[in-house]
C-alpha cells in the first residue's frame, strides 16, 4: 500500500510539471567566443511560422531577459555573433477514457451474461513546441537547439500566457551556452 501511495503520488507530482524542455548543441562549437546576438527578421510570408504579435513580443522579452542574465548583448544583427529565432507548432492530442459498468463475474470467474454498458470520453486538446535557435552569425550554422512541449489550452488570461512563456524560456535556456564536458 506504501508503494501504491508512492506511486500515486509521484504521478501526480509528473502531472504538475508543466514545460519539459529538451536541447541539442554541436559538441565542437566554442561557446565562450560568443558574447552577441540578434533576432532573426522573419517576413510575413514564411509559412513556417505561426504569427502571432502578442506571442513574438513575449518570446523575444522573456529571451531577452534570460539571454542578458547569462552576460549576452543584443546588437544589431549586422554587428551579432550569434542569431536567434524561434518557431512555433500545434499538434492536435486526444485522450480516450472508457468506464465499463459491468455488474460482476459469472460463475468460475466467468464474465456474466448481465454486462452493463461501457462509456468513452474523448478529449480533444492542443500541445504547442516552442522551438528556440541559435545560428553562428558567420557561417550560418545551426549550433544549438531547444525544445519546449506544453498544452496550450490551460492557459486562458494574458498573464497566464506571459507567465508561460518566461517559465518556458528559462526552462529552456537552463543548459545555454553547454558547459564543456
Amino acid at each position: 500500500m506504501k508503494y501504491l501511495m508512492l506511486a500515486a503520488v509521484a504521478l501526480v507530482m509528473a502531472g504538475c510539471a508543466s514545460v519539459h524542455p529538451g536541447w541539442d548543441y554541436d559538441p565542437a562549437t566554442n561557446f565562450s567566443q560568443y558574447k552577441t546576438y540578434a533576432w532573426v527578421e522573419t517576413k510575413a510570408t514564411d509559412g513556417e511560422y505561426q504569427k502571432d504579435g502578442l506571442l513574438a513580443q513575449r518570446v523575444h522579452v522573456a529571451v531577452d531577459q534570460q539571454l542578458a542574465a547569462k552576460g549576452f548583448v543584443k546588437v544589431d544583427a549586422k554587428d551579432a555573433e550569434l542569431m536567434v529565432n524561434y518557431m512555433t507548432k500545434v499538434n492536435k492530442r486526444a485522450d480516450v477514457d472508457t468506464l465499463n459498468a459491468n455488474f460482476g463475474w459469472g460463475p468460475y470467474w466467468y464474465r456474466g451474461w448481465w454486462g452493463g454498458p461501457s462509456y468513452s470520453q474523448v478529449k480533444e486538446y492542443d500541445v504547442g513546441d516552442l522551438i528556440l535557435d541559435m545560428v553562428d552569425a558567420k557561417n550560418h550554422q545551426l549550433i544549438w537547439r531547444s525544445t519546449a512541449k506544453n498544452i496550450v489550452r490551460d492557459y486562458k488570461t494574458p498573464q497566464q500566457r506571459i507567465d508561460k512563456v518566461n517559465e518556458a524560456a528559462a526552462a529552456m535556456l537552463g543548459n545555454f551556452p553547454p558547459k564543456a564536458d
